[in-house]
């Protein structure tokens, strides 16, 4: 097959670099990619939200699959478009991808179908906002209803983040159209779990399981961020696995096609083990990333097989085949991220870091400069992941791909994997 990966992050490098290892798949090419993925695919200067152009390329060269990475096309309805023209696209469509693309509608959907979540209410002005929390109390949630790039979170535990909550949702309108609605969430408690599946609309696989890192500081302290690392597999409570399909996946995949939006591709679910079972946290219409990082370094199958079939609505896999390994990745972000942050910065030190045994370095926010050089582009721009017989070595060698790296201002959380294997200790 000739596939097109549809995305310029490191999750897709991360895919382009599976779909290379993959025996039914002879070319790939990527848009619009970046200077990591211009190394390992065929670079087409095409933007992922430029929707009319990516399907005229995908017919101009005949590309067998399309496999699309950020959220945003999906929500766009690339996968509408491709299925007009008879192209093959691995990705929901528009409204099935809509399970991401509207908290409300995601929250709505739950109650319709009995998926355990919590308790919440919808808001439009900074008054409504400030009546639901004194109705539900704190610690609470605030929640951008449309797409915010992970970052349209924010817990409050008291009144003063309160206030400065609502004047980021309310004033600053810093989410744009994403925040017209919000969600005022009740505050779970118990362990967040990542766990992704891929589905052909009727049934599903599940992928490896994963934990991310999502705020920018360690100890799970500062703003949320699109993800700071991961690593796979995690550690989930007994029995958990089968509760969130049973629970959650399976009557999802089910409501989605109920409701006339049959879900293909990558649905991924955001879990708190809470003392009365899984609740979702949120749906992702798509793979995660970090996690994708650690979670395709590990896997055996051939995956452009498996997109494939779950685009045709004819998967017959029940399990999948993954590496008994460890894998952690470190994201290396830019001074500032997730805010503002320079660009153009030089960056040294990931032939080295590549040079290592067991050390992959996905690219991200990466460009060449007029120098031929490698600069930064951007927030998140480097995942440095680490393969290793068990978790502890995989963070180690991780780490110290990671030393190896330097650009001004590079900022990363040196914790990645340390909450999980102090569980492993007082387990053992």
């Amino acid at each position: 097959m000739r596939a097109l990966v549809v995305g310029s992050g490191a999750r897709e490098h991360a895919i382009v670099h599976a779909l290379r290892r993959s025996p039914s798949v002879a070319e790939v090419f990527a848009a619009p990619g970046n200077a990591g993925i211009a190394a390992a695919a065929d670079v087409l200067p095409i933007a992922a939200d430029e929707i009319a152009g990516l399907a005229e390329a995908a017919e101009d060269l005949h590309i067998d699959l399309t496999v699309v990475g950020p959220e945003l096309p999906l929500a766009m309805g690339i996968g509408d478009e491709f299925a007009k023209r008879g192209l093959r696209l691995f990705g929901p469509s528009r409204a099935a991808a809509e399970i991401e693309a509207s908290k409300v509608f995601a929250k709505e959907f739950c109650h319709r179908h009995g998926i355990p979540t919590a308790s919440s209410r919808v808001v439009e002005t900074g008054d409504e906002a400030r009546t639901a929390v004194d109705e539900m109390g704190l610690p609470i949630v605030l929640k951008a209803d449309g797409l915010a790039a992970g970052k349209g979170v924010i817990i409050v535990k008291t009144d003063d983040e309160l206030d400065q909550a609502l004047s980021v949702f309310f004033s600053e309108k810093r989410f744009g159209t994403a925040g017209r609605r919000v969600l005022v969430e009740e505050m779970l408690s118990g362990e967040e779990l990542s766990y992704m599946v891929v589905s052909d609309g009727t049934r599903f696989v599940p992928l490896a399981t994963s934990h991310d890192y999502k705020r920018a500081k360690d100890g799970d302290r500062g703003p949320n961020t699109g993800g700071m690392g991961s690593h796979s597999p995690a550690v989930l409570p007994a029995g958990s696995g089968r509760a969130v399909l049973e629970e959650i996946v399976r009557p999802a995949i089910a409501g989605l096609a109920a409701e006339g939006r049959p879900y293909r591709g990558v649905l991924y679910v955001g879990v708190m083990m809470t003392a009365d079972g899984p609740k979702v946290l949120e749906f992702n219409c798509r793979l995660g990333d970090p996690e994708t990082q650690s979670i395709l370094l590990r896997l055996e199958d051939d995956l452009g097989a498996l997109f494939k079939a779950a685009a045709d609505g004819q998967l017959t896999v029940r399990n999948l085949s993954w590496r008994r390994e460890a894998v952690a990745c470190v994201v290396l972000a830019s001074n500032g991220y997730p805010g503002a942050v320079q660009r153009g910065v030089p960056i040294t030190g990931i032939e080295e870091a590549m040079a290592q045994k067991r050390v992959v370095v996905y690219h991200a926010a990466t460009a060449t400069g007029s120098d031929g050089n490698l600069i930064t582009a951007g927030g998140r721009v480097l995942s440095v992941c680490g393969r290793g017989a068990t978790l502890a070595e995989a963070v180690k060698t991780a780490y110290h791909g990671v030393s190896l790296i330097h650009f001004d201002g590079m900022q990363f959380r040196t914790d990645i994997g340390a909450d999980t294997l102090a569980k492993m200790e007082t387990m053992s």
